[in-house]
């Protein structure tokens, strides 16, 4: 049994190259930092789902209005991949906004503040039974 499918291996290649193609060649004033950050191709390689990310922006019209900016290029990103990476039918593109780092980034700060909140009643615990001890604290 082979170690990687080829669609894996197809959508690797789709991934690195939309990433180039997307900061280099589109030149759509409206479109934000695009990050690639998945790609995702059907078993018959006929649709890929390619999830970007986009840097500083989280509303949700600038997010609607980036992908509607990659949906119209994706016809010409489409053919730029066919010149590119050598396939006999190249994946037609559907652009999806990947929420997961916003998220991790969400649950990263709150486990940061659950942290601080913790030791600083660790801090008060252990300063209230020093002066029940009878110990002065300064």
């Amino acid at each position: 049994m082979r170690e990687f499918k080829r669609t894996d291996r197809v959508a690797d290649q789709l991934q690195k190259e939309l990433a180039v193609l997307i900061q280099r060649e589109v030149k759509d004033p409206r479109l934000g930092m695009v990050t690639v950050s998945g790609a995702t191709v059907s078993r018959d390689l006929g649709y890929a789902d390619i999830y970007v990310t986009l840097l500083g922006e989280q509303e949700p019209e600038r997010i609607k209005e980036n992908l509607q900016v990659l949906k119209r290029a994706a016809g010409f990103l489409r053919s730029q991949i066919a010149k590119r990476i050598k396939l006999r039918h190249v994946p037609e593109l559907r652009f999806h906004y990947d929420e997961s780092v916003v998220r991790g980034q969400h649950l990263s700060s709150l486990i940061a503040e659950a942290v601080s909140t913790d030791r600083a009643r660790q801090q008060d615990d252990e300063s209230e039974g020093d002066s029940e001890n009878g110990e002065e604290t300064r």
